[in-house]
């Protein structure tokens, strides 16, 4: 079968709304078809196995939480500092809860992980892959704060990003306070 890359984003797209609306055991190839409102058989024919599924619709889950590229060039034209480093942080909380679906996937996936060995594989080899990009992206910025201290705002920022998406603590918090009390509590001065 020829390659159609639009065909196939269009049906990793349907898994992400089904991964997000019933969980990985909702997510089939026939779920991906009728979603996509396609034909019978047209998403086993671009992922020949669940596996391939799965590991197409991360990678569809990655692509779709990159920031642009206009994003990029504006935050890296800040001044390197706290400032900056907030403005990053809340860049990454804006495309996060931007796409409820592809957020709530992209959770499912990493609970998925618990219990396939297969999926951690794929889930760990993306999450080092992006957090050691981060890592190199904060260096050569010339942001505020090492590995460790990234590494904890993942931890804030997914615990923060699964509070908005599900039951909330404090559904009226603000967004921004809750940044700068992150930065203020984790980069040390």
């Amino acid at each position: 079968m020829a390659r159609n890359d639009s065909r196939r984003d269009q049906l990793a797209d349907a898994g992400i709304t089904v991964l997000a609306r019933e969980g990985s055991r909702g997510l089939t190839h026939r779920a991906v078809d009728r979603e996509s409102g396609l034909p019978t058989g047209t998403a086993s024919n671009y992922f020949r196995s669940r596996a391939e599924l799965v590991e197409g619709l991360l990678q569809r889950i990655v692509d779709r939480l990159m920031p642009d590229a206009a994003t990029l060039e504006r935050l890296a034209a800040l001044p390197p500092g706290r400032e900056s480093f907030t403005r990053h942080l809340r860049d990454i909380l804006r495309r996060m809860l931007a796409d409820r679906d592809v957020t709530l996937a992209w959770f499912e996936m990493r609970l998925e992980a618990a219990r396939r060995p297969e999926v951690a594989s794929l889930m760990h080899e993306t999450l080092l892959t992006g957090f050691q990009g981060d890592v190199a992206y904060n260096e050569a910025a010339g942001l505020p704060g090492g590995a460790r201290e990234i590494a904890l705002f993942h931890y804030a920022v997914d615990g923060l990003v699964l509070d908005r998406l599900t039951v909330s603590i404090d559904p009226h918090a603000d967004l921004d306070q809750v940044v700068d009390d992150l930065v203020d509590g984790l980069l040390p001065d």
